[in-house]
């Protein structure tokens, strides 16, 4: 049994974990397909610290995948699906990816990308559900996922070493930045720390619940809302492209719990038709998260007077995670507040001097985690140091 699965296959071992557009895999399922995935990419010659890219939708695949590296001690890179063949190479050799995993949707792309010289560091195709004639099967590195998991052992995996995304962010200047945080793996971690992280979303989320997955899973909040979960027990239902009215029958045909949305899901659900509106039910929906861009006041009242005070929004990064909190309550007291910064956050503010400020005066933010948790941007020294106000 993987580390993080066995409280669930042992309670619950023939409930529904995963839950995509297409099919769904139980708690036991998955506890063998993480297993056979460790074993059979073992296999095929990844090793404790490799990097393997990832470019697929929002797919049970993806949550196997996240939770196989999680055990094998391997670094997953998330990557944005809206990528072009450069942008996917300029990541292959930034991020040192021995393999890629691919879904059939981006076939082309990553096609075309394996031929830049920068794709040679390469040394395994993982393709996900590619049909007969997909481009990625010329390639003399292929193989199909489900072959790699038939192949392999079914059995607990040996020396399980904590493995996890080092995401990359755009920021507002050059090429996109690898993120690397405590969960990246690369350390003599095993996976029981991933544990501890997802038992304090339990903080924000009802744990064990039911997880409404609507945005990319490529995406930092998007993959903390949901994984974190998941480990704690919830099942995930997710949508690949974003759609209003079928996202709110998701929730009602799953009971979900939880959903996190972003500013434009909110006005796309305002905009429905009132008939659709009327028809959700929603008793199941009892947390409602929003962040990732400012949202228009309107937008953000309209949804609290349509679904109640179960809306709460963050404010945060990749770099930093959550940084502070407000419930609508307080929001609907003080419009335009991001909250009060979580206990673990300091907030620190500074002149142009980088010498702190008066509290009261204006000035440039950081943040600063209490529990020690840091960051650091993969191969630039520069930049890691030109973010942090301290060493």
């Amino acid at each position: 049994m993987a580390v993080l699965t066995q409280a669930h296959l042992a309670d619950r071992g023939s409930e529904i974990a995963l839950v995509d557009e297409t099919h769904s895999v139980t708690w036991a399922e998955l506890d063998e397909r993480v297993n056979r995935l460790v074993n059979g990419l073992r296999s095929y010659g990844l090793k404790t610290g490799d990097t393997i890219a990832v470019i697929a939708g929002n797919q049970c695949e993806w949550f196997e995948i996240a939770m196989a590296c999680a055990h094998g001690g391997w670094t997953y890179v998330p990557v944005n699906w809206h990528w072009v063949a450069d942008e996917l190479a300029y990541v292959y050799a930034d991020a040192e990816a021995k393999a890629i995993i691919v879904d059939q949707r981006f076939d082309t792309t990553v096609s075309t990308s394996l031929k830049d010289d920068r794709a040679k560091s390469l040394t395994l195709v993982v393709g996900i559900g590619t049909t007969s004639d997909a481009a990625v099967r010329s390639d003399s590195r292929f193989i199909d996922f489900e072959t790699v998991l038939s192949q392999a052992s079914a059995d607990e995996p040996s020396d399980q070493m904590l493995g996890g995304p080092m995401f990359y962010t755009s920021g507002t200047t050059g090429r996109p930045k690898g993120v690397r945080g405590a969960l990246s793996g690369g350390m003599a971690m095993t996976p029981d720390i991933m544990k501890f992280i997802a038992a304090g979303f339990s903080n924000f989320l009802p744990i064990p619940g039911r997880t409404m997955l609507c945005g990319p899973f490529y995406h930092s909040a998007q993959w903390a809302f949901s994984f974190f979960p998941m480990i704690g027990g919830s099942t995930t239902v997710m949508q690949h492209k974003y759609d209003s009215a079928a996202m709110l029958q998701m929730i009602d045909q799953y009971s979900c719990t939880n959903v996190h949305l972003v500013p434009t899901q909110m006005k796309r659900l305002l905009d429905l038709p009132a008939e659709v509106k009327n028809e959700f039910w929603g008793a199941s929906l009892t947390t409602v998260w929003h962040g990732a861009a400012p949202c228009p006041p309107a937008v953000k009242r309209g949804l609290i007077e349509w679904w109640g005070p179960k809306i709460t929004e963050y404010y945060g990064s990749t770099e930093g995670s959550i940084i502070s909190t407000v419930s609508s309550t307080e929001w609907l007291a003080k419009g335009g507040s991001v909250g009060k910064p979580l206990d673990s956050v300091e907030v620190i503010v500074v002149n142009d001097e980088s010498q702190r400020v008066a509290q009261g005066q204006e000035g440039t933010l950081y943040f600063k985690n209490k529990m020690g948790n840091d960051f650091s941007y993969h191969n630039d020294e520069a930049k890691t140091r030109d973010s942090h106000l301290e060493p």
